[in-house]
């Protein structure tokens, strides 16, 4: 294979590699005891404690990843035997359930196709363009995540429109109309409110780019290393 190939397939897979590795690590229990923890986050105006949401958001969550149906959700019922969910709210996860093991089944191929790519690499000359696309790859993930940490401080802090656009837009990709929408005292929104999504895209983006930083810097001070010693 073309080393310039090489170098090009590299550069685009590893920065779906990164993505989904902070998919991956988000969509982890430890992840909401951090964020429910997060100074400053809001507290539920209709009653949820911390202890509650750390009670109810683990379903959800976990729902996203495993084999079950919609009545793993459905089936949830509060203390008074009210559903934990309405409707609109069970369609909602279910779309979003589909969106994410597309987004997993697209990291766990990148990962392995990357993998597969470097085993063969490694046996001879295209070695190190492997490695630079790996390096290049790091750098793209630098910018895109920096981009969006950028957007979403901006957004957190100084222009409130601006997130909320960045995520309108991010579901418009996704979803179809005003699906994705609910009411305040919706369980949904009482358990991920629009802080808990903001702080979901620093995370990612944080985690994103230390990958890259990672891939990027230390490939570079590998190779030096290497050609010094030949």
């Amino acid at each position: 294979m073309n080393p310039k190939l090489i170098h090009f397939i590299t550069s685009l897979l590893t920065p779906l590699v990164l993505l989904g590795l902070a998919l991956r690590l988000l969509l982890s229990p430890l992840f909401l005891q951090v964020e429910y923890r997060m100074p400053g986050f809001p507290a539920d105006t209709y009653g949820f404690t911390r202890a509650d949401r750390l009670r109810w958001a683990p379903y959800a969550v976990d729902y996203l990843v495993n084999n079950e149906e919609i009545s793993y959700l459905a089936d949830l019922r509060f203390d008074d035997g009210t559903p934990l969910y309405n409707e609109r709210e069970l369609s909602h996860m279910a779309d979003v359930k589909r969106v994410t093991k597309g987004a997993l089944n697209v990291f766990y191929g990148a990962l392995a196709a990357l993998a597969l790519l470097g085993l063969w690499s490694k046996r001879g000359e295209p070695w190190q363009a492997y490695r630079q696309g790996l390096k290049r790859g790091g750098w793209i993930m630098v910018g895109l995540a920096g981009a969006i940490a950028l957007v979403v401080l901006v957004g957190m802090f100084l222009l409130p429109n601006l997130f909320w656009a960045f995520f309108t837009g991010f579901h418009a990709l996704f979803f179809e109309g005003d699906s994705w929408l609910f009411l305040y005292s919706d369980t949904l929104i009482r358990l991920f409110p629009l802080r808990f999504w903001q702080d979901t895209f620093l995370f990612a983006a944080g985690i994103a780019v230390l990958g890259g930083l990672g891939l990027a810097l230390g490939i570079r001070g590998h190779a030096s290393a290497s050609h010094l010693s030949q």
